[in-house]
């Protein structure tokens, strides 16, 4: 019988850290051994997230125990500099933060205008998203977790963009609801309160935002090609959880039907556990608190563009869930192990 796996938790305080818990807590194979926050250092996890009050463990400003895996979710900059020591060290490790997305330092550093704190990392990370990258997560140390918008926009185009459906000439609409931004955002920044945000629609990003270069990336590789053109615009909606993606790509021929993408995307996705082709476009509350992905494509005739709407819960598939999903690859694990769970409705 194997040894179960002890895992560590670094800012468990934060909206993903504590989802990560709330999974880990009922997954088979693995015990939370450590657990860390920054302010809530020295108190016990139920006191800081009284949600997770049967996970009575002491909140330390490090990873204080011996673990044999670690999830980092905390900011951008921050996250690689706690990690670096950990993973030169020989643990395991899922970055929730953005810091190994993007393939170099010069990129990061154009992307989240900060120095990347570990770049002698960049080259050992592995972008996690199972549906492309299933047989290198597997066999890696480090794993950069997608983005949220990231992930719903790239599984929405992947299938048209590898098939060459599409020239890499992408527009991508784009909702989220507020806990993407982060608990600490929500608490510093009164556009996230409630008198504020509520009944209420912003776009913003427009300038530029940090996951464009993550898609563009991305994109251009499952289309063989150096480079794709992006255009990405996030906006922020009054809802919970949730992000929601329309994508618009041309096809490189007009007359290819709407019947003819479907089957290429079922194609694509068979047998995938957690990414699904729907009959009909999702909504976004038919994935709450899974770790699901639904993709509805289309096709408009009048203008010869692809149309994919996608959606998925940017707590779990869009981050927790995602990061347990590829512990389980790294682990030797059945993918789906303690991610199962069906989503919530109403």
């Amino acid at each position: 019988m194997t040894a179960v796996t002890k895992i560590g938790i670094i800012n468990v305080t934060g909206y993903a850290g504590s989802e990560l818990a709330r999974i880990l807590r009922n997954h088979p194979e693995v015990t939370i051994a450590s657990v860390t926050g920054r302010s809530a250092a020295g108190q016990r996890l139920p006191e800081a997230v009284p949600h997770l009050w049967d996970i009575d463990l002491p909140i330390t400003s490090t990873v204080e125990e011996s673990v044999d895996f670690v999830f980092s979710s905390l900011p951008s900059g921050a996250s690689a500099e706690a990690l670096a020591p950990l993973v030169d060290g020989g643990v395991k490790a899922v970055d929730i933060a953005a810091d190994f997305r993007i393939r170099s330092a010069e990129g990061f550093k154009a992307a989240y205008k900060i120095d990347h704190p570990a770049p002698h990392l960049l080259k050992r990370a592995v972008y996690g998203l199972p549906e492309i990258n299933r047989s290198r997560i597997s066999g890696a140390s480090l794993i950069a977790n997608p983005g949220c918008y990231p992930e719903a926009s790239i599984l929405a185009l992947a299938p048209a963009v590898q098939t060459g459906l599409v020239e890499l000439d992408a527009i991508i609409d784009a909702k989220s609801g507020i806990s993407g931004a982060g608990r600490g955002s929500i608490t510093s920044n009164p556009m996230y309160h409630f008198a504020e945000s509520n009944e209420n629609v912003l776009a913003y990003g427009l300038e530029g935002h940090g996951h464009q270069p993550e898609i563009a990336q991305e994109l251009a590789s499952l289309g063989g090609s150096d480079s794709a053109k992006v255009t990405f615009v996030p906006h922020l909606i009054p809802m919970t959880r949730g992000i929601f993606a329309t994508c618009y790509a041309p096809l490189t021929d007009p007359s290819t039907t709407r019947e003819a993408v479907q089957a290429t995307y079922q194609e694509f996705y068979a047998g995938e556990p957690f990414t699904h082709v729907t009959a009909s476009p999702p909504r976004t509350k038919q994935t709450t608190g899974s770790n699901l992905c639904l993709v509805y494509p289309t096709v408009d005739p009048r203008t010869g563009r692809l149309i994919v709407v996608s959606c998925l819960d940017n707590l779990v598939k869009g981050a927790a869930g995602q990061a347990v999903q590829n512990m389980n690859l790294m682990l030797g694990l059945p993918e789906t192990m303690g991610l199962e769970s069906l989503a919530l409705w109403p």
